[in-house]
């Protein structure tokens, strides 16, 4: 199963996400209300693709270590992989998409007879239907995938939020909290590809000096068409007729601006930099320095988001004493000199060893 493959199927757990079936015509874009975004549409953004997997790259290079009182002990074998029919990074990638995507993850646990936890299944988030009390309190998780339907209760599912609004017992993810935005950027996209086979535009202009009726005016269209107009043709003019093109410059049909400004929207909705985007940052200057402080900043203000929520659900269901972090470290990491430097620092401070230092360069200890 691909990064977005869990999301072609299914059903939304809200109506609103239902995916729109968009025409191929070149229509006005709509202005209502409620504007209906699909998963899928969202995903066919390139922009929204590209913030969406950075967030899923960033998480899946790190490691996940377990502290007890500050110290890292050896991980149960369910939290090096969480899922044993995929990979520790697919799996750590599907919690992100889930929540990048809908605003929430769902793991399916498994346990043994006496309780311990065996397996953690992303389960595909549009498959899920929370079913609460009158007092907000969930009652279940009912699954509805393509195979069958099937009810949960609370214990045998962790879910994950990325941002909890009260009220309801859903996330609510980037995508859901700004629809207009990139129903905007869909509507963007979709006008620039249909502009020169929807928009009524010739693509240039039969001119004579001496009155035409109608149908001398049709017959020297369909001779045009016929000869010029076709691949190859030659055109022949007669009855003062010329041809002038009507052009269309590359940015103009390709709306370039509004695409940009569509681009900074959505990283701005996903907490990317844009230079992580591969975006104009217009016109601002950017240096190695101020590169690697978005770096920083992208890491803790919005990965982080993503992040705290997987530790927090794989702490829940380690034992009490013991926490779940991902190392950050490679992430944060400067350049070599700089990083040099500061181990030479530390080691002369004393709060340092040489072998601490070959642990954190990845170098293992001195034979």
């Amino acid at each position: 199963m691909g990064i977005f493959d869990i999301f072609q199927r299914g059903r939304s757990v809200d109506p609103k996400l239902e995916v729109r079936t968009m025409s191929e015509a070149l229509l006005p874009p709509s202005r209502n209300d409620t504007p209906i975004i699909g998963i899928s549409d969202a995903l066919g953004l390139s922009m929204v693709y590209r913030a969406i997997n950075i967030h899923a790259i960033s998480a899946k290079q790190m490691s996940i270590d377990v502290y007890r009182s500050g110290v890292i002990i050896e991980s149960p074998s369910w939290v090096r992989q969480p899922d044993f029919q995929i990979t520790r990074a697919a799996w750590i990638e599907q919690s992100i998409v889930s929540l990048a995507t809908t605003g929430n993850a769902y793991w399916e646990i498994v346990r043994d007879q006496a309780g311990r936890v065996m397996n953690l299944q992303v389960l595909n988030p549009l498959d899920v239907t929370i079913n609460s009390k009158d007092d907000g309190t969930v009652e279940s998780y009912k699954v509805a995938s393509s195979a069958k339907e099937r009810s949960l209760r609370p214990d045998r599912v962790q879910h994950l939020s990325l941002l909890r609004v009260p009220g309801t017992n859903y996330g609510l993810g980037p995508i859901q909290a700004a629809k207009r935005e990139i129903k905007g950027a869909i509507d963007t996209r979709d006008y620039s590809a249909n502009w020169f086979e929807e928009s009524g535009v010739p693509s240039g202009v039969l001119k004579s000096d001496q009155v035409l009726a109608p149908d001398q005016a049709t017959a020297a269209k369909n001779a045009w068409n016929a000869t010029a107009g076709a691949k190859n043709g030659v055109a022949v003019l007669g009855q003062g007729l010329s041809y002038a093109p009507i052009f269309l410059s590359p940015s103009d049909a390709q709306f370039i601006e509004s695409q940009n400004f569509n681009v900074t929207q959505v990283a701005r909705l996903f907490g990317v930099p844009s230079s992580l985007m591969m975006a104009d940052a217009g016109g601002s200057s950017m240096t190695y320095q101020n590169v690697e402080q978005d770096w920083i900043g992208y890491i803790r203000f919005s990965l982080m988001s993503y992040l705290i929520e997987i530790e927090q659900g794989l702490t829940t269901l380690l034992p009490r004493g013991q926490e779940a972090h991902f190392n950050i470290e490679a992430l944060l990491r400067s350049d070599t000199l700089t990083r040099y430097n500061a181990h030479k620092l530390g080691i002369e401070a004393g709060f340092l060893t040489i072998e601490e230092v070959r642990a954190i360069e990845g170098l293992g200890g001195i034979a």
